[in-house]
């Protein structure tokens, strides 16, 4: 390396500087051999492979599914554990969408939007996991750990909505509230 250039950079990158090149060039040169062998299986990660791992939409959804049929086979532990990962997963995925979207808000609309969106989706889905969840404790004799999901279904949704009124149903049912929702004929009226 040039000692005028090697001068002006801090020591740590002119130690790792020829590191980060050689494991570059080597990365490239095995890019280039793995296209040129047409070997896809081991094509380094793509743009959006994201899609097939945990960390994301359809990692979490598919959380979701083995933890639906786990508990098809009463498989309750395993049902709850799979159902826990995919509240996790779908809850950092929409924060961090949050994140960007603020991050972006008044640079680029159009990305801060599409942001938005993926942390909706994300909320969404972390809601539809947490009522799963909620239903499997109840069929699992454990509406103690079914109630706390329940409401904060409830003040993440809103009663009004459908997955809001579902988990307000249930609680009624678990005889937690008093009182159904929405209330039907003369009992409707606002008291």
């Amino acid at each position: 390396m040039n000692k005028l250039v090697a001068g002006l950079l801090p020591s740590f990158l002119t130690t790792s500087l020829p590191v980060f090149l050689t494991v570059t060039v080597t990365a490239t040169v095995t890019a280039d051999a793995l296209a040129q062998t047409g070997d896809a299986s081991r094509s380094p990660v793509a743009p959006n492979a994201l899609s097939r791992s945990v960390f994301s939409l359809e990692g979490g959804k598919r959380l979701v599914a083995e933890a639906m049929e786990a508990a098809g086979r009463q498989r309750y532990d395993t049902a709850i554990a799979k159902m826990q990962d995919a509240r996790q997963v779908f809850n950092q995925l929409s924060n961090f969408y949050q994140d960007l979207t603020a991050s972006f808000a008044g640079i680029d609309n159009r990305i801060a939007d599409g942001h938005r969106q993926q942390a909706l989706a994300a909320a969404v889905a972390r809601d539809e996991a947490t009522y799963q969840l909620a239903v499997i404790y109840r069929a699992n004799n454990q509406p103690e750990l079914a109630i706390p999901l329940l409401v904060q279904l409830i003040r993440s949704q809103q009663p009004t909505r459908e997955l809001g009124r579902q988990a307000y149903q249930q609680l009624f049912e678990l005889g937690f509230v008093n009182e159904a929702f929405p209330r039907t004929g003369a009992a409707a009226a606002p008291q």
